[in-house]
């Protein structure tokens, strides 16, 4: 257990780095927003680009993997729906922000760097793996459902699927993650060994992705903060901590994924709430206090339950 806190906790010493900068007045949270413009469009994109190109799936089977993530997101989602809806008596729109809250880890902040720390080689190529159909289907999935919410409540017709699965497109092929993504896939099928310039350069701004995704996540918790909706957002923040990963972990194990690709779902699967749940709130101005609450909540809680989750897939 000493040895697991060792690898996660400075994960986490990594974000109140970044929140205590911003916090005490060192850094302008602007700063932070530099940051992680510059992380999501060159740090991690590099990373995944390298990753990709480098991969050694082995006896990894990516269809068994998305499957098993994919069915741990459901069982979250629909439970922090109906908690919202149910439980709590909120509307059909802040239960989609629930569902999300509830399903969508933070995997390229947190995710990626705390599974390259941990879990090492094989579990990047997972995650990478993970994000080149997890991004896309569930920003997809949350704003259908908030379309729909939204004409049951309003009575007001929203975009098509069609619509929407049409701009989707046109984002994804603008997201820095994906093009990363797509162009280290190229680099793998053609068989051909990175240039050893291409390769050093690759490496030293891959080695940074890491730090300084969590540094500019702490920064930015600054913003989010606590909104209110304590009672309900405590319930979603342990549903993304405790039953996701539990979920996750339970369809790996049955789906026979290998023991590191495994590890790497289970754990990015338990990191906090990610950010994409307070962007589709603020897209259409419902919850957007129950989303920052979650992911702040779970951020704080993340530690404990990230480090359990670590020792129980006895990764080491």
């Amino acid at each position: 257990m000493i040895a697991v806190v060792h690898d996660v906790l400075p994960v986490f010493l990594l974000i109140l780095t970044g929140w205590l900068s911003v916090h005490a007045g060192w850094m302008k949270v602007e700063t932070g927003e530099a940051l992680g413009d510059f992380v999501f469009r060159i740090a991690v994109p590099v990373l995944l680009f390298r990753t990709i190109a480098h991969a050694d799936v082995g006896a990894g089977t990516p269809v068994k993997l998305w499957i098993a993530y994919s069915s741990g997101v459901t069982v979250a989602w629909t439970a922090g729906h109906l908690v919202a809806t149910r439980l709590f008596g909120r509307d059909r729109r802040s239960g989609v922000i629930a569902g999300v809250s509830s399903a969508f880890a933070n995997n390229v902040f947190i995710g990626l760097p705390l599974v390259e720390r941990v879990v090492g080689p094989q579990g990047i190529v997972a995650v990478s793996v993970l994000l080149a159909v997890h991004l896309p289907l569930m920003m997809v999935a949350g704003t259908v459902l908030m379309e729909e919410a939204v004409r049951r409540e309003t009575g007001v017709a929203g975009r098509g699927v069609a619509a929407i699965l049409r701009q989707t497109i046109i984002n994804l092929v603008q997201n820095p993650l994906i093009v990363g993504l797509l162009l280290g896939s190229l680099m793998h099928f053609s068989g051909l060994p990175l240039p050893a310039l291409l390769d050093t350069l690759t490496a030293q701004i891959a080695g940074i992705a890491g730090p300084a995704a969590l540094l500019s996540l702490g920064m930015a918790l600054k913003s989010y903060g606590l909104s209110g909706n304590l009672g309900l957002s405590t319930v979603i923040a342990g549903l993304k901590l405790l039953l996701l990963p539990a979920s996750v972990w339970a369809f790996s194990r049955a789906l026979g994924l290998t023991p590191e690709w495994t590890a790497a779902m289970v754990l990015t699967s338990s990191v906090p709430t990610g950010v994409n749940a307070w962007l589709i709130a603020n897209r259409f101005g419902v919850a957007q206090g129950l989303a920052a609450s979650a992911i702040t909540l779970s951020t704080l809680f993340g530690v404990a339950t990230v480090t359990f989750w670590a020792a129980l897939a006895g990764i080491r």
